[in-house]
């Protein structure tokens, strides 16, 4: 008899058919019921001796809402078997074939919640009482979708827990050490997430789309040519960033594709088609790995009138520094198809790294990205490339050109007969929230109202020194240091400038935007350090 290992998760909805996620402890096929009659079936797919299965669902109706099961083989698997499931049925709910209101929650950068009889260091998690919020009125309010935008995993900062399990598996006096070093290790890590009992039942009956940031990976994953070159030479590394891109896959990017799409993957359907799929995922990792534009983790999703293009800052990048750019030609090429293509009410741009970052945090970036690419000698690139590792200056500032092409791309979307009302540029990473507003010389700004919203932690530390670094880095001060970072790497003045609307705001925190027609209005939400839910912190309408 088959058991459920991890999962159920709503991925892909959309007013007719569904995907579900799951993960079984043998081969098997796996069903999904719902109570309006709608279901959906498949076969197991393996992995590194792990067991998945994407289920289609087909049959559901727009505008609906239907509670469903999981079955693996005969056996009912979800809702479990337990009396004391303290949670609702988990629902599917389509949108109607032209939804008026879509609300979208994201965030990024989310430790897993240490077990509830342990003391949480960094306090409540916030998808934990987003889950509560929703639990105790299933009727009530909830996201259309949730955008978790990087960092869902820290296969670089383990927690007690696993470097126990790991210190059972190897000697850790060995390198990687306490980090996570095959695809085994990596799958511990998406227990250990996605096993706690309110995320498990937010991600069972909320659609979820994501990315990856460096931490799903390492800290500062492909932030320069030597560093690679450095990573490359290490003999553990090449088999950390295939397990990486693999678990990454496997877990969280064949949910994102629409079905149709995924039907056409060539990588999924060769997966499927063998008995054991590791091999054939195991060589697509590494052509990604070898030659990033081989693959395209960036996609897009439609709901309604609101477009989302989920953007790839980290496997796309070209990192020659004369070559220098956060997404090579080819994936530059599909974000500009993809926001040119039809009209829209609004624009969300999913980029796990901030494109609008305080303003002396962005005159350094640029600066030191100057000096890496020897502006100013040799040893001050050698300089430039040791502080961009130690600071983590790899932001869409590090990449002037590729700041400058979003910023065109952006205008050039949001202007004209049939511009969106509004362009909405979705990060974290940053470990604090704010909203910043570009403007651009008069007469040349783009029709919509562009918005750069970022948000984090979900759920992790946020130093004092992070606090201050980033309030003064949006100071007066702070921008007239920042000025003279940039005159001194000879940089050329940005065709946009722009200031902070909202924010800073520290804690651990979701956005959620509600776009109603071509209205839309932003709300923070935080996570009350006494655990007794979520605070509404700030509310704000944005057209």
């Amino acid at each position: 008899m088959a058991r459920l290992r991890l999962g159920p998760l709503l991925r892909h909805v959309d007013g007719a058919s569904a995907t579900v996620w799951v993960e079984a402890d043998r081969p098997c096929t796996a069903e999904v019921r719902c109570a309006d009659g709608a279901t959906g079936s498949a076969r197991t797919f393996q992995i590194a001796g792990h067991h998945y299965a994407l289920v289609p669902v087909t049959g559901l109706r727009p505008g609906t809402e239907t509670a469903y099961e999981v079955r693996l083989g005969d056996t009912p698997v979800w809702p479990p078997p337990d009396a004391a499931f303290p949670f609702p049925p988990s629902t599917i709910r389509t949108p109607a074939d032209e939804p008026e209101t879509v609300r979208v929650t994201f965030g990024s950068c989310r430790w897993a919640a240490p077990p509830s009889d342990e003391d949480d260091p960094v306090g409540p998690d916030a998808l934990d009482t987003l889950a509560a919020r929703i639990a105790a009125d299933p009727d009530a309010e909830r996201p259309d979708v949730l955008l978790l935008l990087g960092d869902q995993v820290y296969a670089d900062e383990t927690s007690d827990a696993t470097r126990r399990w790991l210190a059972l598996r190897r000697d850790l006096s060995e390198p990687p050490g306490d980090q996570v070093a095959d695809y085994e290790e990596y799958t511990h890590l998406y227990y250990e997430s996605w096993l706690d009992p309110e995320v498990r039942w937010l991600l069972s009956t909320v659609p979820s789309c994501m990315i990856f940031d460096d931490h799903d990976v390492i800290d500062d994953w492909n932030t320069s040519a030597s560093w690679l070159g450095e990573m490359r030479a290490t003999p553990w590394w090449r088999e950390r960033v295939l397990s990486g891109l693999m678990s990454y896959w496997v877990h969280q990017h064949i949910g994102n594709l629409p079905p149709a799409e995924l039907e056409r993957d060539e990588v999924y359907a060769a997966v499927r088609a063998t008995p054991d799929g590791t091999d054939a995922l195991r060589a697509f990792a590494a052509k990604a790995d070898d030659e990033p534009a081989s693959a395209r983790w960036s996609y897009r999703r439609d709901f309604g009138r609101v477009r989302l293009l989920m953007v790839d800052t980290r496997a796309a990048r070209v990192l020659d520094e004369d070559k220098r750019a956060m997404l090579d030609p080819e994936e530059e090429r599909w974000l500009r198809e993809q926001a040119l293509d039809g009209t829209y009410d609004h624009l969300l741009i999913g980029t796990s790294l901030p494109w609008l970052l305080p303003h002396l945090i962005h005159d350094v970036e640029g600066w030191n990205a100057a000096l890496c690419r020897g502006e100013r000698g040799a040893r001050w690139a050698r300089f430039g490339e040791k502080l961009r590792r130690r600071a983590d200056l790899e932001h869409w500032a590090a990449f002037p050109a590729s700041f400058a092409s979003l910023t065109r791309l952006i205008a050039e979307v949001g202007s004209g007969a049939g511009a969106p009302a509004t362009v909405c540029v979705l990060s974290g990473d940053v470990h604090h929230a704010y909203v910043a507003e570009p403007a651009w010389p008069a007469g040349d700004g783009p029709d919509a109202r562009v918005l750069q919203l970022t948000c984090s932690p979900v759920h992790n530390s946020v130093p004092a020194s992070i606090r201050v670094g980033f309030r003064f880095g949006w100071s007066r001060v702070g921008r007239a240091l920042g000025r003279r970072f940039a005159r001194h790497g000879r940089l050329g003045g940005a065709e946009v400038s722009w200031r902070r609307t909202g924010g800073p705001w520290f804690g651990n925190q979701l956005m959620t935007l509600t776009l109603r027609g071509r209205g839309a209005a932003l709300r923070l939400d935080q996570a009350r350090a006494d655990g007794t839910g979520l605070r509404t912190v700030s509310e704000s309408s944005l057209t």
